[in-house]
């Protein structure tokens, strides 16, 4: 019996994706709803999981290529019961040997580990031991990001002016040679770059910039930090100040919280917060619904979640779609002063930046603080300048005088 292993039914917002691994092969047993591929769309990561249990017979769709919902990616043969003993060894239609599940297991897990076909291929192609080339991905199979970091140069140490450089791929190169390694740009950052560029064209994109003392909020948190950790078992962060601070500002200056649609102004009944959070694969915006609603507790909570799906590549479609205003912290990577740009339908979003000692004037005296510039990126086409810095001034009362999130002032 033969079965069919499918492209998942993507949403309405998603047209395609890319095949981007394959964690199973041909002669390979995969159990039912084990993830046998990963097909990689311009929002996130779809895990594809083999609809029953059987032995791969045939791979359609090959790693880099695009597919659409509903298409076939492979074919299983429905697989004996486990109790069934299977064949010792046998060889496919390609002549290539198969090695059993029951071998595998006792082989180890460190053997017979089946690479991704590209590293393969770059592997035949430059001669390369695979013993030496440290794996990634899952269960110790090699992916071609492995083998091409393998491939870099490595030079000699202190080498004289003139003499070759080793390399791991040759024996020598001249050293004035330069390399150059080109990769296909991934689904995720060919979105970002095309949400960006959208955004400039579309929109009349202003920033505007202010500055906030952040040492009443960090006597605050250092107040209440461990309390508010030992009763509610998540860590007290900055961000869900600036995300009240941010709901307090919105509802004074609801054009800041719409969208433009065609030659109409949507104005949203309701606070979608998108926090930007850095992902292996690039930047990602999953959004806090029904911001107005949530305490600070659910905020941090969420945020946490948020980020540690992010790094292990589990946001789903619903987390990353929406939102009516972004709120994007480069502060944890340096950044001083930057202009964030928005997020399209969106009409405003939120720069944080790095806070750091600055001297500032205060009742005639100069005084050390620790400062933060805020930046405002709006578009000016439905916010007029005049709210935009009322909004921005908004939040930095906010912080500046925390009470004013509890009373709402």
């Amino acid at each position: 019996m033969t079965i069919e292993v499918k492209v998942p039914s993507f949403p309405e917002s998603v047209s395609d994706g890319v095949v981007t691994e394959w964690h199973k092969q041909v002669g390979d047993l995969v159990e039912e709803d084990e993830v046998i591929v990963d097909i990689e769309t311009d929002k996130v990561v779809f895990e594809v999981p083999a609809p029953q249990r059987g032995i791969v017979q045939e791979i359609l769709e090959p790693e880099g290529t695009t597919v659409v919902s509903g298409q076939v990616l492979a074919r299983l043969d429905k697989a004996p019961a486990k109790s069934s003993a299977p064949a010792d060894v046998e060889a496919n239609n390609d002549n290539r040997k198969v090695i059993t599940h029951t071998e595998q297991e006792k082989a180890g897990p460190h053997k017979d580990v089946l690479n991704a076909p590209a590293a393969e291929k770059l592997i035949r192609e430059h001669n390369l031991d695979a013993q030496q080339i440290t794996a990634s991905g899952r269960d110790g199979r090699i992916l071609k990001e492995d083998v091409l970091r393998f491939l870099q140069p490595s030079p000699v140490s202190d080498p004289e002016p003139g003499t070759p450089v080793a390399t791991k791929a040759e024996e020598a190169v001249v050293a004035m040679d330069r390399v150059q390694k080109r990769v296909p740009m991934t689904r995720l950052r060919a979105r970002i770059a095309e949400r960006l560029l959208e955004a400039q064209h579309n929109a009349a994109i202003l920033t505007t910039f202010n500055e906030v003392n952040m040492q009443p909020v960090m006597d605050l948190r250092a107040r209440y930090r461990e309390q508010f950790e030992k009763e509610h078992g998540v860590r007290l962060g900055f961000m869900s100040f600036f995300v009240k601070a941010a709901i307090e500002a919105l509802k004074q200056f609801p054009d800041v919280n719409a969208s433009i649609d065609g030659d109409d102004i949507v104005y949203h009944g309701f606070i979608d917060i998108g926090i930007a959070v850095a992902s292996p694969r690039g930047l990602v915006v999953p959004i806090l619904r029904d911001c107005e609603q949530l305490n600070m507790v659910e905020i941090e909570s969420q945020v946490a979640r948020y980020v540690e799906q992010a790094r292990d590549g589990k946001l789903a479609i619903e987390d990353i779609t929406g939102g009516t205003f972004t709120i994007t912290n480069g502060g944890v990577f340096g950044s001083l002063l930057s202009t964030p740009i928005l997020n399209p339908p969106q009409s405003a979003i939120l720069g944080m930046h790095k806070t750091q000692p600055r001297a500032v004037v205060e009742e005639g005296e100069i005084v050390v603080r620790p400062m933060m510039y805020l930046a405002l990126s709006y578009d000016h086409r439905i916010i007029d300048g005049q709210a935009a810095v009322r909004f921005l001034v908004k939040i930095k009362e906010c912080l500046e005088d925390p009470a004013r999130i509890l009373l709402g002032v």
